[in-house]
């Protein structure tokens, strides 16, 4: 029989969480129970219960960045056992079988990946998030989060760190190469680390100059506001790689033409509004407007080591459940430097 358990609970796109409870499946042969120590604030989850990117069914838990340690494991699991460090991301299962899946690209599956919350699962309930006091998921969509990650600092790794990460990887970003980030938030900010850390020469494209002294600290060699239109006079066709972080609309054509030769400009940041581009911007220079999801779960593992390697960790504030709400309101004012992040024990009291 299903558990019920407590959890922070969105009953519709316009009124406030409260707590409430979830249930979650028993647990399978290939199955992991975790219990939640720290749970991850991600804009998306806002976008998802205001209704941004399409109707919800309703009351729905979010969170998609999650850490907790192994409670239980099905029979058939090998991979994992009572006790480790564990993290779930965005994803908890995928078909498998498709050539995306294959090749170990489940974010892309061509049946339809299921995420970790406001999708229909494999029995056809609706995925429920991590706001909550634990999750059961197949071994195959856990992660393994080493000890050299500070534990409270984990969890936004599962969905900033690898959001940005991947399009790093995947346009080559290091030595040589010229990388600008655009927005310094909770992706924006993961980005200038983890670009640093391979090597390359990290410009942060911010609107004004009240991010400077931080983008500075976190490894960025340059820092320019948008707000000053000298700045795009002065970097046009500088940049091998933009990555965009920033999940509002903005002039993604004046950005494009900061992009040297052959550049792309990859959106991360997600906004409900289309954003347009002139053709002749992409034809000059043989630019690119790309757009990237998180990485597979092979890939994420990837990144969680290379974080533990090079010391990279989010820049965090801790919140209880009862102030969540609150927590939402200012990642939505921009005022949080970096990532919220629940302290899921609060919950349990």
């Amino acid at each position: 029989m299903p558990t019920v358990i407590p959890a922070i609970v969105a009953p519709s796109a316009t009124d406030p969480l409260f707590t409430g409870t979830i249930e979650r499946r028993d647990v399978g042969p290939a199955d992991v129970r975790i219990d939640i120590r720290w749970a991850g604030i991600c804009h998306s989850d806002i976008h998802t219960v205001q209704g941004d990117w399409g109707a919800q069914q309703y009351p729905l838990t979010v969170g998609h960045e999650i850490v907790g340690t192994v409670a239980e494991v099905g029979s058939d699991v090998t991979r994992f056992a009572v006790g480790d460090r564990v993290g779930v991301g965005c994803l908890v299962n995928s078909c498998g079988e498709c050539a995306n899946c294959l090749a170990g690209e489940e974010q892309y599956c061509q049946k339809g990946a299921i995420g970790t919350y406001a999708a229909k699962d494999v029995d056809g309930t609706i995925t429920q998030g991590g706001y909550a006091t634990s999750v059961v998921v197949t071994q195959d969509f856990v992660l393994r989060v080493p000890e050299a990650i500070p534990y409270e600092k984990a969890a936004p790794l599962l969905c900033a760190g690898i959001t940005t990460y991947s399009p790093l990887r995947h346009w080559n970003a290091g030595p040589g190469k010229k990388v600008a980030v655009i927005g310094l938030g909770g992706l924006g900010h993961m980005a200038v680390k983890i670009a640093h850390a391979m090597g390359a020469e990290v410009t942060v494209l911010s609107r004004s100059l009240s991010k400077k002294d931080d983008a500075l600290k976190l490894g960025a060699d340059h820092y320019f506001a948008t707000e000053d239109p000298e700045t795009f006079r002065t970097l046009r066709n500088t940049f091998d790689l933009i990555i965009n972080s920033v999940s509002a609309a903005i002039d993604i054509d004046a950005h494009l033409k900061l992009l040297a030769l052959n550049g792309t400009l990859v959106n991360v940041g997600a906004p409900a509004e289309p954003m347009a581009v002139r053709a002749g911007t992409l034809i000059g220079g043989r630019r690119s407007f790309a757009g990237s999801n998180i990485g597979g779960i092979a890939q994420t593992q990837e990144m969680l080591d290379f974080c533990a390697e090079h010391g990279i960790a989010p820049e965090v504030e801790i919140t209880s459940a009862d102030q969540v709400n609150e927590a939402w309101a200012r990642v939505l004012a921009s005022d949080v430097r970096y990532r919220f992040v629940i302290d899921i024990e609060t919950l349990q009291s």
